[in-house]
């Protein structure tokens, strides 16, 4: 053996040990928290080994294997396993409000994962009827029903899909059609009660350690666990008209959509989106995913002859009373769509009810549960992409890298940057006008169509197109594996974020599926 050699299998020598007594630590270290943790008096229930669908989510592409999960029943049982793995060189906690990540941002492996599903579903409207306290793991859609139903109201701002908890949405941000008149969903609460990574139960609100509540809004769940929300609502509609209208043309559909959503608030619709769809019949990605109604199918021969490779859709709603007049619904609609340039003939309409509106993926979810889609990997790419560049976003992604779908919705709309305060932790392309891009991938099994990573490879040739183009683009539900991403995503954020992380979770205790801090990180 040559020197040479010799010094190589020494240091791997060394190097594999020195990993398994890391391991060996670290397994004892396991065993004694373990120890102490069952000794620990908690309302709620613990499960240890198998913990199923804790170290899974609606992504498919992750998975980890959590020491236990924790179902806290109120928030002080939160607050103990926060303060517990504190005590810990290693252990972490992670938030799991319904699964529904998409790269384990909610996984802790061989931490503590926290089932916020299993603490009481609080909805409680206040006394004026102008807000409800919501415990951080209600679901939107059990908001909606409570709401709606019991009191006539409905919170201001949505997510398309409401299968997302509260706790969930306020974390990242919560964007659909009503957030060009609303903001999103974090502009929308007025208090939060969360658990700091230090395990401390807080209270915060714009004026009540206001530091805290803008860190927790958009932060990813790396400042707190949000544990009850107070929602802002509004009196509810009856019905909705909704209406979706073709273009061939992206520069027309853009100069109308920014049209609406710049409108004065009262002379526009209650909701505006968009979507890309392929020039095509096919089933998913083409002509029949535009119509609302099965009885008015799509003319193929109203597409101009201009047409190219995809056309866009937008997506309009306005509410109004059951007793109003069709007539007056009608003449209001018309007004609002007069000066938009959408292909004739290539317009479809329906009256639903609000809670129909509102619930209507939830019907999409159904159809791809019995097809056998919804538990399939979701390689699911969202953007916020600059007005400036989104015309370039459309000639290098739409109508070239996606020109034949993605199995699934090619949402994009514009949003408006005055609806969002720049105190939270989100971030945000430059610009007046921004656009939301989602890419709502679906897997069909026994298809010809792309595997699970072409799709993630796609995602990746899209954000590398986008960087080599020089678009302003930050990516919505971020997912980075390293800390220089991370640093780029957050731009001159970045200092702020970290002194925020400093703040309330100083051993990095807190959401380590996101991959931003490791444990017992130090501010640099």
């Amino acid at each position: 053996m040559s020197p040479a050699t010799m010094v190589a299998f020494v240091k791997r020598f060394v190097h594999e040990n020195d990993v398994d007594s890391i391991q060996e630590l670290e397994a004892k270290e396991e065993d004694d928290v373990l120890v102490r943790f069952k000794g620990m008096e908690l309302q709620g229930s613990v499960e240890y080994g198998s913990t199923g669908s804790a170290g899974k989510d609606f992504g498919g592409m992750q998975s980890s294997k959590p020491l236990a999960v924790i179902r806290p029943a109120v928030s002080e049982d939160v607050a103990k396993v926060i303060r517990l793995a504190s005590r810990s060189q290693h252990l972490t906690v992670a938030a799991r409000g319904n699964g529904h990540s998409i790269n384990g941002q909610a996984m802790a492996h061989r931490g503590f994962v926290v089932d916020m599903r299993s603490m009481e579903t609080r909805i409680e409207v206040g006394p004026t009827g102008k807000y409800a306290d919501v415990s951080g793991g209600a679901l939107w859609e059990e908001v909606l029903k409570r709401c709606v139903s019991g009191h006539g109201l409905a919170p201001r701002s949505w997510t398309d899909y409401l299968g997302l908890t509260v706790g969930g949405t306020l974390s990242n941000a919560g964007v659909s059609g009503q957030t060009f008149i609303y903001g999103p969903q974090t502009e929308n609460v007025t208090e939060l009660e969360v658990i700091t990574g230090k395990g401390d139960v807080t209270v915060c609100s714009h004026t009540q350690n206001s530091e805290l509540f803008f860190s927790v809004l958009g932060g990813l769940g790396q400042f707190g666990i949000i544990t009850r929300a107070r929602v802002l609502l509004q009196p509810a509609p009856n019905m909705v008209r909704w209406i979706r209208m073709v273009y061939n043309e992206f520069s027309e559909f853009t100069r109308d959509a920014e049209l609406l959503v710049t409108r004065e608030e009262g002379d526009s619709f209650d909701y505006v989106e968009g979507f890309v769809f392929v020039n095509s019949n096919d089933p998913v990605n083409g002509w029949p995913s535009v119509p609302l109604d099965g009885n008015y199918p799509f003319d193929s021969t109203r597409i101009p002859r201009t047409a190219g490779p995809v056309l866009y859709c937008l997506e309009v709603a306005l509410h109004h009373r059951k007793d109003d007049r069709p007539s007056t619904v009608g003449i209001r609609v018309e007004q609002l769509l007069g000066q938009l340039r959408f292909c004739e003939d290539l317009r479809f309409e329906v009256d639903v009810s609000y809670m129909d509106f509102l619930l209507r993926v939830q019907r999409a979810e159904k159809e791809a549960k019995d097809g056998g889609i919804w538990d399939a990997p979701h390689p699911w790419l969202n953007l916020f992409v600059s007005k400036t560049d989104i015309a370039d976003f459309d000639r290098v992604v739409f109508k070239n890298i996606l020109k034949r779908g993605v199995g699934g919705p090619m949402l994009v709309y514009p949003l408006l940057r005055s609806k969002w305060d720049n105190r939270t932790s989100i971030v945000l392309p430059d610009g007046d006008i921004f656009y939301i891009v989602a890419l709502l991938r679906f897997c069909f099994p026994y298809t010809k169509g792309l595997s699970v990573e072409e799709m993630i490879a796609q995602n990746q040739e899209i954000i590398k197109s986008c960087n080599t183009n020089g678009l302003d683009f930050k990516l919505y539900l971020p997912h980075y594996n390293s800390k220089e991403g991370w640093k780029q995503h957050f731009g001159n954020q970045w200092t702020r974020f970290q002194e925020r992380k400093a703040c309330f979770d100083p051993n990095a205790i807190l959401a380590p599926g996101q991959k931003i801090f490791p444990k017992n990180w130090q501010l640099s």
